[in-house]
């Protein structure tokens, strides 16, 4: 059975008995405390924790997601995969426990000809929480299960919480045995490789508070509308399915598989090591395929960091595997063919991501070779020090910093005859899984802080004015100072206002949140931000200005004009250049991100090169006329699907609902989904003035442009500092150019001069300081103050002149100047010295201990400093002292 069909069953089956299909959301989650959607209920977490009202009763999705935690079990074990599907159902507050176990009893037992999934329910177990006689009763009348195919289980595994004050409640899991060629007897409770977990049920029947731990809390009482959540594992039933021994193997995945076999030249199933390095492969490619397709790139922070991870994985097996070049041409146009059938937009959007991914990919290639000289480093360093093994922190330094792996590290120390402390590295590496867990977590008290919001929201969506007013009357629903409700706020305090209605625009969709104030009878309120902490829900934070504001009391909001018509020029501004951008240099050229506020908009998007001057100029050209002609500004609602086959772009990281605001510029020119404010016709814009270009990782280009009056002040700025120029050097404008350039050649010249005439008087000193050479001890000691220079670099060229003359002698040279307002101190040996015990290091060590600082460096020449100038005869006293003890 194809992992296709599998997914479609599933819509079918809950599809016909009264749930509502909903769409995948993406990979990139819209909780601001997660980088992805981890499981399939997080798009549902607002309705199951009661913060929003359900828009329906019953719902059905088969969820994208991805997991990172476990990153280094993939490729080892059967069932771990950082990009999975998870197909739910859900139920908010109509059917229970036993409409849930018989939901899924029925589809996983029906006969494939019947729409099931035919699994034959001798081999099926479950498990339920320990204290769960309901659940236990209802197996066995639902499912005729014996007893000793139902096994109790404790809080770990078969309790659900978020952690946090809130719905609670017991789970049940069902396992497949896969027999007893994979392990021992005795069902799930032996955490076996032999039951594979491929159904949870959760049952969220309680309210708990007094959480002092996963198992450790109060149970409030029965939640009144109880609520049902589960999630059956796409690839897990797929390969049980399709009667392989692992989900790399499925469908979906295996191509990848084969193709990494091909390229490596290495036979799938002959050698573990390599059997694990292809199913690395196979899983990191495909998730890094799904990502990109949803606006993900890579990057060092955040989702891209992520990304870029899986992306470097998947060379670093490649490479363990002896491949050395480039397979993503090869390995990616695998996993979009596997894909496409599932997801249509791996296949539409496949130029972006396959440029994304190639980049990447020579970018890593050029960091391995550059992290072999680190490592090299490493390597000489170890050995000069005596040692035999590469410490682990700088093996991690290699792996986390560079992006050097671990397995190359081992590999290239043991040829070079070392070994690398590995448990040093692994510690490291725990210590950061562990805080990355933590992370992750961390939702679960931002969904817990979020329910005061539940209230207010359950009283209906607010209501925006905005788009045609900058005026709305209103009434105040609820008011929060530091996160509690409160009656009333006085002035001084700082609150979050929460009203019915309001004509303030709240900050999405890169558009910075109105200016404004909010009025009423005897109060005034300044806006500081508006925001949407759950969705459909506009909170106000607002500095009462003056009077008392309280709950139930009537306010009118009142957006700054001036701020509006500039946010509303730099948003579709945004959108002309956007079009400007895709015009100049293809489809590529994605929109990534932006953000906009009133004068000023930056955008990013995917593009792998600088832009050169001629571009940009042509970019800001096409982006002017657009102002120039006057084009239309069209805004509609659509749903969707209608949208999208118009040709609206719906851009990465944005959430759309089932009806969308499709906005036009010159029509289809630039045609956008976008729930912003913008200008009536383009030319109301003004201006575009593009003021940079810039990086923002090596596949992304950012650009940023002031708007309307901020352009035109620019402009009139250059003008001005164009006229002054003109001015003070007596040339025409249309001169500047070239007379600048000469005074910068002139100027070069005559600094070359100085630096060469410095060069020679700072050589004549060599002799007279040589001359000073005083034997003390075994050595020929040169130790001078040499008063102020310019640079340490100065200082260096001086000591190890001196060292020249004087290397036929065994000689120590210690000279100390102040460069910058700082004490600076260098020093260097002959051979001679050094045989005789004397090193570089030590002394600079010595000087810079009495000048409050410190130092390093080599035998033969070293270098320190500290904060306190007047100390610098006492250094060098203590330098003599030093060589002649």
């Amino acid at each position: 059975m194809q992992t296709a069909d599998i997914r479609q069953r599933w819509l079918d089956y809950f599809g016909t008995r009264g749930h509502t299909v909903v769409p995948s959301a993406s990979l990139v989650s819209d909780d601001p405390t997660l980088l992805f959607t981890v499981a399939g209920m997080v798009p549902f977490v607002p309705y199951l924790t009661g913060v929003v009202p359900a828009p329906y009763p019953r719902a059905t999705s088969v969820q994208k997601c991805i997991r990172t935690n476990d990153i280094e079990e993939v490729g080892h074990t059967p069932r771990h995969g950082t990009f999975f599907q998870m197909n739910g159902n859900f139920s908010f507050g109509d059917y229970f426990k036993e409409g849930a176990i018989g939901f899924a009893w029925e589809l996983l037992t029906s006969s494939e000809s019947d729409g099931g999934y035919g699994f034959d329910p001798k081999d099926l177990w479950v498990t339920v929480y320990k204290d769960d006689d309901e659940a236990i009763a209802l197996w066995k009348k639902i499912a005729g299960l014996p007893d000793e195919r139902i096994q109790r289980l404790d809080e770990d595994t078969n309790y659900w919480s978020t952690g946090q004050p809130g719905p609670a409640g017991p789970c049940s899991e069902i396992f497949f045995d896969r027999g007893p060629a994979y392990g021992a007897d005795g069902g799930p409770a032996t955490d076996d490789d032999r039951y594979v977990e491929i159904w949870n049920l959760v049952f969220m029947q309680y309210l708990i508070d007094d959480v002092r731990s996963k198992t450790d809390f109060r149970i409030v009482s029965e939640l009144p509308r109880k609520n049902i959540d589960t999630g059956m594992g796409l690839e897990r039933v797929a390969f049980l399915k399709q009667g392989v021994d692992n989900m790399y193997e499925i469908d979906q995945v295996r191509p990848v598989l084969d193709r990494a076999a091909e390229l490596s030249g290495r036979r799938y199933g002959a050698v573990h090591e390599d059997d694990v390095r292809m199913r690395v492969v196979a899983d990191h490619v495909r998730s890094s395929l799904m990502l990109m397709s949803d606006g993900v790139a890579p990057s060092n922070e955040g989702r891209g960091y992520i990304l870029r991870r899986l992306l470097r994985r998947s060379v670093r097996a490649m490479r363990l595997l002896g491949v050395e070049e480039a397979t993503f041409p090869v390995l990616f146009p695998a996993s979009r063919d596997a894909m496409k059938s599932a997801y249509p937009e791996v296949e539409a959007d496949y130029a972006r991501i396959a440029q994304l991914a190639h980049a990447e990919e020579e970018t890593f290639l050029r960091t391995l070779a550059a992290g072999t000289t680190i490592l090299d480093l490493a390597v000489t360093k170890t050995k000069d020090d005596g040692a035999v093994q590469i410490p682990g922190d700088t093996a991690f330094l290699l792996h986390d910093t560079y992006g050097f792996p671990i397995e190359l590290t081992l590999e290239m120390a043991d040829e070079a005859g070392l070994t690398v402390d590995r448990g040093a590295f692994d510690s490291l590496m725990t210590a950061q899984r562990t805080r990355a867990k933590t992370d992750a977590k961390s939702k679960k008290k931002a969904l817990a802080d979020l329910s005061v919001y539940g209230e207010f929201r359950a009283l209906g969506e607010t209501i925006f004015h905005g788009y045609t007013e900058l005026r709305a009357d209103s009434s105040v629903l609820g008011i929060l100072v530091d996160g509690l409700p409160v009656p009333a706020a006085r002035a001084g305090q700082t609150a979050e206002v929460i009203l019915a209605e309001t004509a303030l625009y709240a900050e999405s969709g890169g558009q910075a949140a109105d200016k404004g104030t909010i009025v009423g009878d005897g109060f005034e309120l300044e806006v500081l931000d508006v925001q949407k902490p759950v969705k459909g829900l506009i909170s106000h934070t607002v500095k009462v200005t003056s009077g008392e504001v309280g709950v139930g009391v009537r306010a009118t909001t009142l957006v700054d004009e001036d701020y509006r018509r500039g946010a509303t020029q730099a948003h579709s501004g945004t959108h002309i250049v956007h079009a400007a951008l895709r015009d100049v240099l293809g489809p590529t050229a994605h929109q990534s991100g932006s953000f906009n506020r009133a004068g000023y908009l930056r955008l990013d998007f995917g593009w792998n090169k600088a832009l050169s001057a001629e571009t940009k100029i042509e970019i800001e050209e096409i982006s002017n006329n657009a102002v120039r002609d006057n084009l239309a500004v069209t805004t509609r609602e659509l749903p969707l699907d209608e949208a999208k086959a118009l040709g609206a772009m719906a851009l990465f990281g944005e959430k759309y609902g089932d009806v969308v605001r499709v906005v036009d510029i010159g029509g289809p020119w630039s045609r956008e989904l976008c729930a912003g404010t913008h200008v009536s016709t383009s030319a109301e814009i003004g201006m575009i003035n593009i003021i940079g270009e810039s990086s923002v990782g090596s596949t992304n280009r950012r650009v940023e442009s002031l708007v309307g009056r901020e352009a035109f002040s620019q402009f009139a700025a250059e003008r001005a500092l164009v006229s002054q120029l003109t001015s003070n050097l007596k040339t025409p404008p249309d001169q500047l150019i070239d007379r600048v350039s000469d005074l910068v050649s002139s100027l070069r010249t005559a600094e070359k001069k100085i630096a060469a005439f410095e060069a020679r008087a700072l050589s004549d000193r060599v002799p007279a300081l040589a001359q000073k050479a005083v034997r003390t001890g075994a050595v020929l000691l040169v130790a001078e103050t040499i008063g102020e220079l310019a640079s340490a670099d100065e200082l260096r060229a001086l000591v190890t002149g001196v060292r020249e003359r004087l290397q036929a002698e065994s000689a120590v040279i210690v000279l100390a100047a102040s460069v910058g307002g700082k004490p600076v101190v260098i020093s260097s040996t002959t051979p001679g010295a050094r045989d005789a015990g004397a090193k570089a290091g030590a002394l600079v060590r010595v000087a810079a201990g009495v000048l409050g600082g410190g130092g390093g460096g080599k035998d033969d020449l070293a270098q320190g400093g500290g904060t306190d100038v007047a100390a610098l005869p006492a250094a060098l006293d203590a330098v003599r002292n030093a060589v002649s003890g």
